[in-house]
């Protein structure tokens, strides 16, 4: 038994064998310490027998999915595909990667113009290791589903980096008919959620008027994303909220009629290449255009993954300009400076003004 670093991760690894086999788990942590106790809480539960596969399942990562297989199965272009899934995936638990997740890695490879065929291949790979430990390794994996296999691949092309301007957000809400069309287009632009986390919104359990914030479940991994309303939002929420539908749902809309009512508000509004799912790129690129940094983007839009949202960063180069600003703000907000006052008239007026509002 013992602790270890992988050469592609920064956190500590544990190994330990239980009935003479061996098994490595993530301890998710780079604090030493924390790990040294993590792997002695393991320890007490085998020497006790109370350490189960199931107990540590949940915590069996894509990458040791990949490892297993790649031994095993490992075609000719395999490894050039798990170079561009392992970023992504690799330190994710199996049972918590779902079709959001998988959809979310399609939309950016595609996005950062790699060709389709390509993207399929990796794609392929993803959804071809999953149906293995689904149908062999079910036990010690608990693997039960394949989001790949559930997410499919698209069949257009998504290669263009969409998202809407000012003047084409007013044409199509004006364009959108009845009234619930038009509040999801809003909600979809101010929450950058998906059309299924958009339909699946109860009023009760997701939606905090007092707080203004929307709760969103993030994935079938348990995992949720909480949303403050911005005031455009509120706004539309509070009438909305007037008029409460008996299945308690913020939207009682099929996917289906969403869908076919969107296609129409497009076109009625004259808009070229848009699709539902690019509301959410809206929302995504115009809070790095705000400054808004990318880990709180994340957030935001529930990404897993630093990568999925890493996309967005080109938007805004100019924010980048901020960092020097901010080095340049150290000597007017800091109380020493490295230069002796009479040396420069700017740098010594600064320097009394700093000493003198002490």
């Amino acid at each position: 038994m013992g602790l270890y670093r992988r050469k592609d991760s920064q956190v500590y690894w544990m190994s330990f064998t239980v009935d003479g086999r061996m098994y490595r788990r993530s301890t998710e942590t780079e604090d030493r310490k924390l790990a040294e106790a993590i792997l002695g809480k393991v320890k007490t539960q085998i020497v006790e027998g109370k350490w189960f596969d199931k107990l540590v399942e949940s915590q069996i990562t894509f990458r040791e999915l990949t490892e297993r297989y790649m031994e095993r199965y490992q075609k000719q272009r395999d490894p050039v595909s798990k170079k561009q899934l392992l970023p992504v995936f690799g330190d994710m638990p199996l049972t918590q990667i779902g079709i959001d997740d998988v959809e979310d890695y399609i939309n950016m490879r595609l996005s950062d113009g790699v060709k389709p065929s390509t993207v399929y291949k990796e794609f392929a790979l993803g959804r071809r290791m999953f149906n293995v430990a689904r149908r062999k390794w079910q036990k010690e994996f608990g693997v039960t589903l394949n989001p790949f296999a559930d997410a499919g691949f698209p069949s257009f092309n998504n290669e263009r980096d969409r998202w809407l301007t000012i003047e084409e957000e007013e044409a199509l809400i004006k364009a959108a008919s009845p009234e619930w069309l038009r509040d999801v287009i809003i909600f979809a632009i101010h929450t950058g959620c998906r059309r299924g986390e958009i339909l699946d919104i109860r009023i009760k359990e997701n939606v905090d008027m007092v707080r203004r914030v929307i709760t969103v479940q993030a994935s079938k991994g348990g995992n949720k994303k909480l949303i403050p309303m911005s005031e455009k939002l509120f706004e539309m929420m509070t009438r909305r909220l007037k008029v409460v539908s008996i299945s308690g749902r913020l939207f009682d809309n099929k996917p289906l009629t969403l869908k076919d009512g969107f296609c129409r508000a497009v076109e009625k509004a004259g808009l070229e290449d848009l699709h539902f799912h690019d509301l959410r790129h809206t929302f995504g690129t115009r809070l790095v255009q705000m400054g808004v940094d990318l880990y709180r983007v994340q957030k935001l839009m529930g990404h897993k993954s630093i990568r999925m949202t890493e996309r967005y960063a080109h938007h805004c180069p100019e924010s980048l300009k901020s960092a020097a600003d901010a080095l340049d703000g150290y000597y007017i907000h800091d109380f020493f400076t490295f230069k002796k006052p009479g040396t420069c008239p700017d740098v010594e007026k600064s320097f009394k003004i700093n000493i003198g509002s002490v």
